[in-house]
């Protein structure tokens, strides 16, 4: 046999399985030896005599029989078996063989009888201890000649037999590293092949309402082990099912896996899916329940069920006994749900390894063994029998939820689930339909009630040819209907919330009083002083002047601005201070501790450039001077304000929890942005137990807390040339002397440059190798990223989840200063490639307008209001018009109220307005003021647009003096201010087709167009003496 044995493994396991002989416990106290007798069955799948030789050898050796004595071990094969065996037998020169008992190799005689290889064995079982009981697998019965004498001589020597194949699989259970590695890789196989194959096509046969049996689903399953691109790479001939998979629906439901896939069409309801792959001998399992609309009792069901999983986890831990660990779960489901109790499956799993089951360690309440570490389990939980009050037809009646997973036993922390299948109700539950189709759900099953199940496919096409043409007409219509139930709600949600914040005014804060000196004993005793020179106290940072023969101290942070000139013989500096009515700048106000106070508002000094007899010095050195050390005392100080600025507000985080352990989720050779120096630098990101952690090259370090991230983004490099990890956070953390809520890693795909002096010719060999090495180094990344993510999310047990932005539904916009693809998410709307990123998260947001939507215009603007009102709205500029049908359908099925107009509004004003009087403006009808269907037609839009403007912009004074004070972060979004000013008192382009329509009934002759021209002057004129709604241009 050309195959090699892993010696090490060898007598690593035969030291353990004699240790555990020598203990004695349980059965292996009552045996003198040991036999495995191993034959040829084809039908036996599983078999302790087989399981035992692979775990020792690594392969299954048929037609060989082993005798485990004492001092001895006696092997019974072919020739080609022996061969095999020699390369443990031979333990010369091997340290690890030493304790081993000596290997005797017996040549097994095809076709002669083999008594005396038998007398040898027997004679050895003799002397082994007592020489009267064996140890053997009482289950495993192989056929034929061979295996029926030696059994035969065992009953004629009477040998007293004794099954120990529990103390053995005990022996077994606990899992090297080599083999929990194989472990893994064969749960990540099955979870591979669930989420990629089964779930996909189960989402396609709902899709498309086929009609597949299970049988032959589960048949499609067992096929498609045979592709690599679901097995993450591995051979397909070292991965095999262990055992057919079994797929059940329709209320014929068995939560067992000896069950076989029956003949009955696959029902949209709940169905059950359980599968395991077995890679290189090694096991696992998994099982899950897709639920195809579920009615809310059977959510709550399948959340309890998952609640029951997580309680079982945290009980199985090292040491436990499997009889209190399924108590406790028992326990717990009679206190949270006392009627499921009888509905609980009676097992909640088995242990695991080169046997699919093992039933001496099955999760009962009799079983009495302890859990070790290393221990690889498969839980299956299930709920079977529960009735479905919705269910109109028979087989909607019964339904069964069931979970499982394959877990490592772990010390002292919850096991660890090594099928990182997602399993929340919105990973599992398929959502049909919504109160818009329930009406044509009714007539399609009192179609089916009356034509036949045959006939329900020929009526639903039917239908639809028929609605063929009013298709879009209808969703339209279906979607003016959901908006006007979100603007009802929207408007009554907004008052309560704003009438409950309206007592929790926002505290102006007081401008930080600097005091120079505490008492005149801090005063400096320098000789300029004296002289009446200026002179600057750098350590109290405070500038001394002379005023009126006095020196007079000013903190370095009431001085403004300095400015020094010369002018003829003399030098002069001038200081400008900060006085009540100056602005300090933005976000300051004007606030002084004692604004009453009299003020200095600037002072000048003058001083000769000629140096008089008897001076050391020209007199104007000390305004030089003076002007010099003043900029860098007010730099040091302004700098110092500007780092506390940046960590006020910080919330402090919890301290980092670091695993030590090796195998932790870890990133290499990434970007992270913003960059902690000024030139970028790459490191590695690794998970912790409580949050991530990125070192750079450098040693600089980046911690960020799991329940402070807010949002964690995963943008794939499909079409991109860079691949991110974006985290959003809750609250911002400080690095690189900045404060920041977004942070990113990434790193790039392939060349970001290309050589444009290069011949391009697109059968250039070099190129071709280049695309094909950039397609594989972008599989690998994902790969790798992919792996990442779903580590930390079962190491986060799904707290933390990673959002996919969907590409299909991404639309062109300039939401800074250039323009990028912004996609959604499934709780938000980002773009994280581009620098600075952004994100909006669709909680928050109160509602969606659309502005300058007309249909001569390409491009269109989006503003983002806030359920803040006092937070800045947010503007994407020059959005193409073709994505504006695309937004409002995802905006919609977001349940995100959204309008449209054809005027720029100057939102600063109207969010003022409404902070100031909430009551007032949700009295005049709240939000319903932008709804395009408040608007006329002709005249009447005209007025209602001018009453409009009237209500959120106040009289033309009014008007300045906000202009002048309004707050800069409330500056214009739009660079087509000028444009969309004249928007509102310019008719034309205002008018819509049913306007021009209407125009054109009217106009019968062709002088009526010239007095409809001078009556639109006219108008033009009139509309000009309002006051316009301006947008600040943003600089």
């Amino acid at each position: 046999m050309a195959a090699n044995l892993d010696k090490e493994a060898y007598y690593r396991r035969i030291k353990r399985l004699y240790g555990n002989w020598k203990k004695g416990e349980d059965e292996f106290g009552k045996v003198d030896a040991i036999v495995v007798s191993v034959g040829v069955d084809e039908e036996i799948v599983y078999a302790k005599s087989t399981a035992i030789q692979t775990w020792l050898f690594g392969y299954e050796v048929t037609d060989t029989i082993m005798v485990f004595c004492e001092t001895k071990i006696l092997f019974l094969a072919s020739k080609k078996k022996v061969d095999f065996l020699k390369q443990v037998a031979i333990t010369k020169g091997n340290e690890n063989a030493n304790g081993v008992p000596p290997i005797t190799l017996l040549t097994r005689e095809k076709n002669e009888s083999n008594k005396p290889n038998f007398d040898k064995m027997i004679e050895a079982i003799r002397g082994s201890r007592g020489g009267k009981t064996v140890g053997v697998f009482s289950k495993d019965k192989f056929p034929g000649e061979y295996m029926k004498s030696w059994n035969d001589t065992l009953t004629a020597e009477g040998l007293e037999k004794v099954d120990i194949s529990a103390v053995v699989a005990y022996t077994m259970a606990v899992k090297e590293d080599g083999e929990l590695g194989l472990m893994k890789k064969a749960a990540a196989i099955t979870s591979e092949v669930y989420s990629k194959f089964f779930k996909e096509r189960v989402m396609e046969i709902v899709d498309a309402d086929e009609k597949v049996r299970h049988s032959k689903l589960a048949e499609s399953v067992e096929k498609a082990i045979e592709e690599k691109k679901y097995l993450g790479g591995v051979d397909p001939s070292t991965v095999e099912m262990c055992y057919p998979p079994i797929i059940q629906s329709g209320g014929n439901y068995s939560l067992k896996f000896s069950v076989v896939s029956d003949k009955n069409h696959m029902h949209f309801g709940a169905i059950t899916c359980a599968m395991g792959i077995r890679y290189k001998s090694y096991c696992s399992n998994l099982v899950r329940t897709l639920m195809v609309d579920p009615p809310q009792e059977m959510q709550d069901n399948y959340n309890f069920l998952l609640q029951v999983e997580e309680e079982l986890l945290k009980e199985l831990k090292h040491g436990v006994k499997i009889c209190d660990a399924y108590n406790t779960v028992l326990e717990y489901v009679k206190k949270e749900k006392a009627d499921l109790v009888a509905k609980l499956t009676k097992n909640l799993g088995f242990a695991m390894g080169i046997e699919f089951r093992e039933g001496s360690l099955v999760l009962n309440s009799k079983n009495q063994y302890k859990l070790k570490k290393g221990m690889v389990l498969s839980i299956s939980i299930g709920f079977a029998d529960l009735t479905n009050k919705e269910g109109k037809k028979e087989e909607q009646k019964k339904y069964a939820l069931f979970v499982g997973d394959t877990v490592q036993i772990n010390e002292e922390e919850a096991a660890t689930v090594l099928t990182p299948v997602k399993k929340k109700i919105k990973n599992v539950g398929i959502f049909l339909k919504n109160d818009d189709e329930e009406d044509e759900e009714e007539e399609v099953d009192d179609a089916e009630e009356l034509l036949g199940k045959g006939a329900r496919g020929a009526a639903l096409l039917a239908d639809r040819t028929r609605l063929l043409g009013k298709n879009e007409m209808t969703a339209e219509e279906k979607r003016r209907a959901h908006q006007k139930e979100l603007a009802n709600s929207l408007n009554e949600e907004a008052k309560r919330r704003l009438t409950e914040q309206k007592g929790e005014q926002q505290i102006q804060k007081a401008r930080k009083s600097n005091v120079s000196y505490k008492n005149v004993s801090q005063m400096p005793r320098e000789k300029d002083i004296r002289e009446m020179k200026i002179f600057i106290d750098k350590k109290y940072e405070t500038v001394v002047m002379p005023i009126f023969g006095i020196a007079t101290p000013f903190h370095i942070a009431t001085i403004k601005n300095i400015s020094m000139s010369v002018e003829g013989d003399y030098t002069y500096l001038r200081i400008n201070f900060y006085v009540p009515g100056s602005s300090l700048g933005r976000q300051e106000g004007n606030i002084f501790p004692n604004p009453d106070a009299t003020f200095v508002k600037e002072i000048t000094y003058r001083a000769s450039n000629l140096k008089a007899p008897g001076d050391t010095s020209v007199p104007s050195t000390n305004l030089q001077n003076a002007f010099r050390i003043i900029k860098e005392v007010q730099k040091r100080y302004k700098t110092r304000e500007a780092e506390e600025k940046e960590k006020e507000g910080i919330v402090k985080q919890d301290s980092l929890v670091i695993n030590l352990n090796r195998s932790n989720p870890k990133l290499k050779d990434l970007y992270i942005r913003p960059n902690i120096a000024q030139k970028r630098m790459q490191g590695s990101l690794e998970a912790h137990t409580n949050g991530f952690r990125f070192t750079s090259v450098r040693g600089d370090k980046v911690d960020i807390l799991y329940n402070n991230i807010k949002h964690a983004i995963f943008q794939p490099c499909d079409g991109e040339m860079i691949i991110v990890l974006h985290f959003h956070l809750k609250n911002a953390i400080m690095f690189g002397k900045r404060r920041h809520t977004d942070v990113q890693f990434y790193t790039e795909v392939g060349e970001i440059t290309t050589d444009l002096g290069k011949h391009q010719h697109m059968h250039d060999r070099d190129d071709l190798y280049a695309e094909q090495m950039e397609r594989e180094m972008r599989h690998k990344l994902k790969s790798a990223f992919k792996n990442f993510i779903e580590k930390v999310e079962t190491l986060t047990r799904e707290e933390l989840e990673f959002e996919v932005p969907f590409r299909d539904l991404g639309f062109q916009g300039a939401p800074y200063r250039s323009t990028c693809l912004l996609q959604p998410t499934s709780s938000s709307l980002v773009n994280v490639t581009e620098w600075p990123p952004f994100v909006v998260t669709l909680d928050e947001v109160e509602l969606v307008h659309f502005e300058r939507v007309q249909f001569h215009l390409k491009n269109f603007d989006v503003v983002i209001v806030y359920k803040d009102y006092n937070k800045k709205v947010t503007m994407i500029n020059a959005v193409p018009v073709n994505s504006l049908d695309p937004i409002k359908e995802w905006l919609n099925s977001c349940d995100i109220k959204y309008t449209e107009g054809v005027q720029s509004l100057n939102w600063t004003k109207i969010m003022k307005t409404i902070v100031d009087d909430p009551e007032g403006f949700f009295e005049q009808g709240g939000w319903s003021f932008l709804d395009p269907e408040s608007e006329g037609s002709g005249a009447e839009e005209d007025s209602e647009s001018e009453m409009e403007d009237e209500t959120f912009n106040p009289s033309a004074d009014e008007t300045e003096v906000e202009e002048e004070d309004s707050d800069e972060d409330y500056s214009s979004e739009t660079e087509n201010s000028d444009y969309s000013a004249s928007l509102g008192s310019e008719e034309e382009s205002g008018k819509d087709w049913d306007e021009l329509e209407e125009e054109a009934r009217k106009a019968d002759k062709e002088s009526h167009y010239e007095d409809e021209d001078t009556s639109n002057k006219k108008r033009k004129n009139r509309s000009s003496t309002l006051p316009p709604v301006k947008k600040k241009r943003r600089s």
